[in-house]
Formats: structure tokens, C-alpha cells, sequence
């Protein structure tokens, strides 16, 4: 059984209910005038029996004198039967009174269906019985001897009859409609209040008539029938008054452009409009249907589906005025038999062309709307793999940058297939659209939901990351989306083998997207140029900056009045505090721009030719720092990031020695920092160089270690002491999964080759905690110091924190409390890099 007919069951048992209630309490009514009438001489003189049969054909004639109102598959009918009833109470016994009631009611209505005719005897019998209560009550005299007096106790008999036939009506003809008992109330109210008080003047002037001569009487029929005809046509024209402006709301309610509301709308609408049970639309195109009751759709689907309603159905097919091809089919169904009037018909005909007109609008707009999805789709969107295409990732990424602040870093990896030509060259082009379309399959499959992925043309391909914990963590995401293009692909049966290069840059502070995709296509170029896989953008490297071609020029000077100066940010044990070494820091003094970051000018410092004489100062500098302290009792190593070109160097060996036993310092006091830029092909030349110097005591460490590809590789050809984790790892630990994996990862492979692991951007007591909890040993960042001319630092140092000299921070831990490790694992003592106690992980 469907929603729908339960519905209807549960409203047929509700109206049973209400009816037989109604019936019970009219036969108790009725059986106690028939207990109360017979014992009265009433019917023993031809005047009494007289006065019952005029009672009777009075109830009857005003029963019988009906307005009627469709409402769905049921007329509905207001008459003048209170006006009879309350006339009769007035001038006969009670009791006979609903005699005759039930009498006449019952020979006016014997062409009504049982329910009808038993609701219509009951509720009648109800009122008369009411009126005579009350005419009791207030001590009703028949035909008072001054007319004025019978107004007020009339009025007020006729007042509960009429409320009375209110309420016991209006609750049946609602649920027989389907419509709110308060919706119903409201219904016509002006035309049935103006209706009661004409009917009640009609009882004024009837008793009237009686009490003045009895033979006037004949005069009032033709008076009933003038007033009941002219309170017809009102409500007549009134119904339909209504009836055109439902039409009229309903046809500029069919005026939108998407056919579900259109086909909702008419469904709804027409339902009130034609008081129908249910209406249906069934569409051609598409064999859609849609079928609803009242206010609610019940059915939206494929044709076929039978209605839950049975009955008469009124069809109307879809079609203008015209009478060109129909759209489709209108159904209104009826519980019962139902035919339109000439009025509703004409109705009928102009909603279907109304709603004709807007099925066929709504249905060329959304073919409009299809057609322009699809020309905006292709405006955006690369014909051959379906990918965006270079417009769609520039609108996307501009959108995005706006709010990268919100959402986290935003990064480009721009990414190009090496020796792609040959493939089109060889296997022609066809293959290399094959070879295309599944590359992008593969960077698809290999982003995550929230990046985009483009192909800009040829075989460049993009992809926007979104919503990275940290810049760094884009050098793995493009790792992996350049390894899945490594296996081969399958064309033709053919198995064919693409390299590609990235580039990866982070969102710059200004520029937009036209500058990230500059950027990350000067990192794919510089890729290239070094034979790596990815290579992330760095300003230092950008020869399309012009502020550092002009800071190029004053370097000479800038070499020769000493602008380059040098800051120490220190390197603290994490669990005690003590500082254990400090990492030297340049920076250019410049008389005009101020402080300078080396980011700005160091490509220009090795293009200029001026790369020894500048190293020479700075690691002049940091030595002569490091005497310093060694003299004031802190034997602190410092370290120096060296420059892959210095490496290429062969003399670079001989400087660094010869400045070491200048200051008289051990080689063991100084560290060299080496970046992940060298090449594999660089390898060759820096073995010898870095040999020589480890050999003679220097420390070597790997610096950013992480953030580029080669990391492995470079540990498996260069014999460094020292891992430094990139201070974007540390800085996105906390929140992001990927971060704290790398920095695990790195200090497993720290212990397991015996090499010290320094994390820097420490910035917070909970990262160096966590960092130490982990067996980080060492760390540098703002939460222990900014970088300090050496003898802030020094002062620092002496000054203590805690009265500790040598510490920046109090400990982690009391004294004695750190748990060595067996030797088995790792032995205790002291790192070979910078004398660090070796901490559990």
C-alpha cells in the first residue's frame, strides 16, 4: 500500500468517525422527542396535523433550496434549513419540530449517498434540537405580544444554530477535501456571515407575517426564492472570481526557466485550481511523469507507474493555442464522478497552454544551459586528456592564492616529459596521444582530491597543490607524481619508457599565479639543466630577478670596504640546554638597502668571479668567533655553508686548512654545511675535495636534509657527520603526518649510520620536547637564540640561563636522569661532529 492510500484510509476512517458521532447523537435526540411528542393532542385536530405537515414541507423546501460548491469529486451545498428550523422551533413544540426535521431532511436528501444523507437528517436534528434548548432557556413565549421583544431571544437561537452548523459541518467538508479545518473556516466567510444575516431577517419577517395574519405567508415564497437566487449567483460568481485568480497567479508562477520547478509548480497549482484529487504531467521527451496530491509530488519517474487514485480522470494534452505538437499529457483524477463546468473547461485549456509554454521554455533553456556547460567546460579544459588547461589553472590558482592564508601553503609543480618529440616522431602522432592521455590518467590518480592537475600544451604538464602543512612537503608530493610516471606505458603493444622533469615552487608573497607559474617553470628548467628529476625553485638561482643583477655590480666594493658581516645562531642540546656549537650566518650590510639576505645575492657572488675572496671573509669571521669563545673557555665547532661551486674548486682545500692553522684552530672545530644542489655528475670532482678535508679533521654536514631527491644518493658518495632537518619539517610537525614521518625517518637513518641529527626552526618548548622524546640530539632555532654577532653570543653564553653558564635554556631533565643505551645499540660518549652526548630515541 502506498504513502498515498494510507493517507486516504486513514482520512475515510477519520470521516466515518466524525459521521457516525453525528448520527449516535441525533437517534438519542430523536428518541427523546418521540418519547416527549406523542402523549401531546397534537396530532388530535386537523390544525395540529396541518401545522405538521407545513413544518415538514417548510424543513423539506429549505433543505431542498441549495448553493452548490464542488470541492475535488464531492458537491458541497449551503442551504436555508437552519432559517426553517429556527421558524418552526419558534411556533411548533420541540420535540415535533425534530420530528419533522428528520423527516423532511431526510425526503430532500434521498438522492445523496447514505453517508451524505445520514450526516445531513443528524445535523439537523442536532440544531433543532439546540434552538428548542435554548428557546427554553430564555423563556421563549410563542409570538411575543411586541415584535421588538422576540429579536433578542431569535437572535440568539439563530446565533448558536448557526455556529452549530458550523461546527459540525465544517470539520466533514474539510476532511472530505483535504484541506485545514482554519483554511476552510475562512472560505467564503464574507459571503456565508452576509448569507446568515439576510436568512435571519428572512426569520424576522416571517414570524412577523404570523403573528400579523398567517394568510400573508404566500407572499414569502416568492421572496425565499428571489434572496436564494441572488445569494447564489454571489457565490457563484464569487467561485469563480476566485477561480480566475488562481489561474492568473498560477500561469506567472509557470514563469521560470528549470522544468522541475515548472512541473511542480503546475502540479501543485492545479490541484487547487481544479479541486483534483491528484494531478500528473506525463512529459514525451524523456517519458518523464510527475504526479502529485495537494502540495506534495508523490511520484517523480519513469512512466508506467500506476496512480494510487481511482476514479474519473480528466485528460488534456499539452499543446499551445496553436495546436501544434503536444508536449505531453494532463491528468486530473477524481475520487468520484466529476464533470467540468463550461467555466472549468475553458480553464483547463488555458492552464495546459500556459504550462505548454513554460515545459518548452524550460526545456530549450536547459538545452542552452547544456550547450554552454559544454563550451565552458571545452574553454577550460584540455580536448584531448580532459584535464584543465592553462586558462582553467590560472583562474583556479588565483582563486586559491587568495585564500592560502586560510587553507595552508599553496604550491605549483610544473612537470615536462624529456625526448617526448622522439616519441611523436617515431611511433607518430597518435601513439604520442596515447602516451599523453595516460600520463594524465597517472597524475590524476596520483593527486590527491583537492589538487588540480593541468596540461598547459605539448607536454608540459601542472599541478596545483593545495592546502600543504609546510613548503617542503611539496618536494615529496612532486616526488611521487613524477615516480608514477616512471613505469612504462603500453601503446600499441609497445612498451615505451618517459622521462620527466619537475619544477616546484611555493606561492610568492606577490605576483599571483603568473609569478608561481614562472617560477616552478625556472625550476623545471634548472631540473633539466642539472639532470635531477625535480628541482625547487630558489630566488638565489632566478637570473630573472634585476634587483640582485644590480646588487651584482656593487659586490666588488662591497668585497673590498668589508660590508659582509657575519651572525651565530647557536646549536643547543635539547635535553640540557648547553649550547654545543653555532651555525655562522651571512649577511651584507648594504649602505643603502640595509641588511640583505644572502638568498639575493649569493648566485650573484658565484657568477661575479669574487666566490673565493668572499668565502675567505666569511669563514675568516666565523673562525676568529670561534677563537674567541675557545679562549673564554666554550670550545664551541662553528659552521659554514659552503657553495657547491667552492666544492668544484681544487684549491678550496688548501684555503680552508691554511685559515684553520692561521687562527690556530683544530680542523674538528669547524663544520661544513653542504647543500642537497650538487648533481651525480658533480660527485666525481667534489670526492676528492670533500676527502681531502675530512681527512684532515673537518667535519662535514648535509644541511636541509629532505627537501630535495637526492638525499640517499649523496649520503651513499659523500662522508658527512651531521644530518640538519629542514626547518619547514620541524615547523609542520605538530599537525601534519607527512613532516613527522620524514623527521622519524631521518633520525632512524641518523642512528643507524652513527651520524649526529640537528633539527632546525626550533621555535616552541612542545617542538623541542617532542623533537628530544624522539632522540633528536641537537637543535637551533628562535626558541634558543636569533642569530647573535659572536660577542652577543659570547655574553649569552657566559651569562647562562639559570645561572648556568653555557646554557640558553633550562633542561628537559634533572641532572642524571638521561638512561644511556647498551652499547649494543649505540655506544655512549660523545658525537664525532660536535661533541654532543648521545641521547636514547
Amino acid at each position: 500500500m502506498t504513502l498515498s492510500q494510507r493517507r486516504d484510509n486513514e482520512t475515510d476512517r477519520r470521516l466515518t468517525l466524525l459521521v457516525g458521532l453525528v448520527v449516535v447523537a441525533a437517534a438519542i435526540v430523536v428518541t427523546a422527542a418521540l418519547r416527549e411528542a406523542f402523549p401531546t393532542p397534537l396530532l388530535s385536530s386537523a390544525t395540529g396535523v396541518s401545522t405538521l405537515v407545513m413544518l415538514t414541507f417548510t424543513i423539506t423546501v429549505g433543505t431542498l433550496f441549495k448553493a452548490r460548491i464542488r470541492i475535488r469529486s464531492t458537491t458541497h451545498s449551503i442551504s436555508w434549513n437552519e432559517t426553517a428550523l429556527v421558524i418552526a422551533v419558534a411556533i411548533a413544540p420541540t420535540p415535533w419540530v425534530i420530528l419533522c426535521t428528520a423527516v423532511g431532511v431526510t425526503l430532500a436528501s434521498l438522492q445523496l449517498p447514505p453517508i451524505k444523507l445520514a450526516f445531513g437528517v443528524g445535523k439537523n436534528v442536532l440544531m433543532a434540537g439546540v434552538a428548542g434548548v435554548v428557546f427554553a432557556a430564555v423563556g421563549w413565549d410563542r409570538l411575543p405580544a411586541q415584535p421588538w421583544d422576540m429579536i433578542p431571544p431569535l437572535a440568539l437561537v439563530y446565533l448558536v444554530a448557526v455556529v452549530m452548523d458550523e461546527v459540525l459541518a465544517i470539520p466533514v467538508i474539510a476532511l472530505a477535501s483535504g484541506n485545514r479545518i482554519s483554511h476552510q473556516f475562512r472560505s467564503n466567510l464574507d459571503l456565508r456571515v452576509a448569507g446568515y444575516a439576510v436568512r435571519f431577517v428572512v426569520v424576522i419577517c416571517t414570524l412577523l407575517v404570523l403573528r400579523a395574519d398567517p394568510r400573508l405567508l404566500l407572499a414569502m415564497p416568492p421572496l425565499v426564492l428571489s434572496l436564494h437566487l441572488a445569494y447564489s449567483t454571489r457565490i457563484r460568481t464569487r467561485t469563480e472570481q476566485q477561480a480566475w485568480q488562481r489561474l492568473a497567479r498560477t500561469t506567472d508562477a509557470l514563469n521560470v526557466v528549470d522544468l522541475d520547478k515548472v512541473l511542480t509548480t503546475a502540479v501543485t497549482q492545479a490541484a487547487e485550481l481544479f479541486s483534483a484529487d491528484e494531478v500528473e504531467i506525463a512529459l514525451r521527451d524523456g517519458g518523464r511523469t510527475v504526479r502529485g496530491a495537494g502540495s506534495t509530488i508523490t511520484y517523480d519517474g519513469p512512466a508506467g507507474e500506476p496512480s494510487p487514485v481511482d476514479g474519473s480522470v480528466v485528460h488534456a494534452r499539452l499543446e499551445g493555442h496553436d495546436r501544434t505538437a503536444s508536449v505531453g499529457t494532463l491528468r486530473l483524477r477524481f475520487r468520484g464522478p466529476v464533470q467540468l463546468s463550461e467555466r472549468e473547461q475553458y480553464t483547463l485549456r488555458t492552464f495546459t497552454s500556459a504550462l505548454c509554454t513554460a515545459v518548452r521554455n524550460a526545456q530549450a533553456y536547459a538545452e542552452l544551459a547544456r550547450v554552454a556547460a559544454e563550451h565552458e567546460h571545452a574553454a577550460t579544459h584540455d580536448a584531448l586528456t580532459g584535464l584543465a588547461n592553462r586558462r582553467h589553472l590560472l583562474e583556479s590558482g588565483t582563486e586559491q592564492l587568495a585564500t592560502r592564508h586560510a587553507e595552508g601553503v599553496t604550491a605549483l609543480v610544473l612537470i615536462d616529459l624529456n625526448h617526448f618529440k622522439e616519441v611523436n616522431d617515431t611511433l607518430g602522432h597518435a601513439a604520442g596521444d596515447q602516451v599523453l592521455t595516460q600520463v594524465a590518467d597517472r597524475l590524476c590518480r596520483a593527486a590527491r582530491d583537492e589538487d588540480l592537475v593541468a596540461r598547459l600544451g605539448g607536454d608540459e604538464f601542472a599541478v596545483l597543490l593545495r592546502a600543504l602543512p609546510a613548503p617542503a612537503v611539496a618536494a615529496h608530493r612532486a616526488e611521487a607524481l613524477i615516480g608514477v610516471l616512471h613505469e612504462p606505458f603500453d601503446v600499441d603493444g609497445m612498451r615505451i619508457s618517459v622521462e620527466a622533469s619537475g619544477g616546484i615552487a611555493a606561492a610568492p608573497a606577490s605576483g599571483g599565479m603568473p609569478e608561481l607559474l614562472r617560477r616552478a617553470d625556472v625550476a623545471m628548467y634548472q631540473a633539466k639543466r642539472a639532470g635531477q628529476r625535480v628541482a625547487t625553485y630558489a630566488p638565489g638561482r632566478d637570473t630573472a630577478d634585476l634587483g640582485r643583477l644590480t646588487l651584482g655590480g656593487e659586490l666588488p666594493r662591497a668585497v673590498a670596504d668589508h660590508e659582509f658581516t657575519v651572525n651565530f645562531q647557536p646549536i643547543v642540546d635539547l635535553g640540557s640546554g648547553e649550547v654545543t656549537g653555532a651555525e655562522a650566518l651571512a649577511r651584507w650590510h648594504h649602505p643603502t638597502h640595509g641588511m640583505i639576505d644572502p638568498l639575493r645575492f649569493l648566485e650573484a657572488v658565484e657568477r661575479s668571479g669574487l666566490l673565493p675572496a668572499f668565502a675567505e671573509a666569511i669563514l675568516d669571521q666565523a673562525l676568529l668567533a670561534a677563537v674567541s669563545w675557545r679562549t673564554a673557555g666554550f670550545d664551541l665547532p662553528v659552521s659554514v655553508n659552503v657553495s657547491p661551486r667552492s666544492l668544484l674548486d681544487a684549491r678550496f682545500p688548501g684555503a680552508v686548512l691554511a685559515r684553520l692553522r692561521a687562527h690556530d684552530l683544530p680542523p674538528d672545530r669547524l663544520v661544513l654545511e653542504l647543500t642537497e644542489t650538487l648533481t651525480l655528475s658533480q660527485l666525481d670532482v667534489v670526492d676528492r675535495v670533500l676527502s681531502r678535508l675530512r681527512d684532515a679533521g673537518v667535519r662535514l654536514a648535509l644541511d636541509d636534509f629532505g627537501t630535495g631527491y637526492s638525499s640517499l644518493s649523496l649520503l651513499s658518495r659523500i662522508p658527512v657527520h651531521e644530518l640538519k632537518i629542514d626547518r619547514s619539517f620541524v615547523t609542520a610537525m605538530e599537525g601534519s603526518t607527512e613532516a613527522a614521518a620524514v623527521i622519524r625517518s631521518t633520525l632512524d637513518l641518523g642512528r643507524s649510520l652513527d651520524l649526529t641529527v640537528v633539527a632546525e626552526g626550533v621555535e616552541s618548548e612542545p617542538q623541542r620536547r617532542a623533537l628530544w622524546e624522539l632522540g633528536c640530539a641537537a637543535g637551533q632555532g628562535h626558541l634558543f637564540a636569533r642569530p647573535l654577532p659572536a660577542g652577543t653570543l659570547l655574553a649569552a653564553l657566559q651569562r647562562g640561563s639559570g645561572g648556568r653558564p653555557g646554557t640558553l635554556v633550562p633542561p628537559l631533565h634533572d641532572t642524571g636522569a638521561v638512561i644511556r643505551l647498551a652499547p649494543g645499540r649505540r655506544q655512549p660518549g660523545r658525537s664525532r661532529a660536535t661533541g654532543l652526548p648521545n641521547l636514547p630515541a
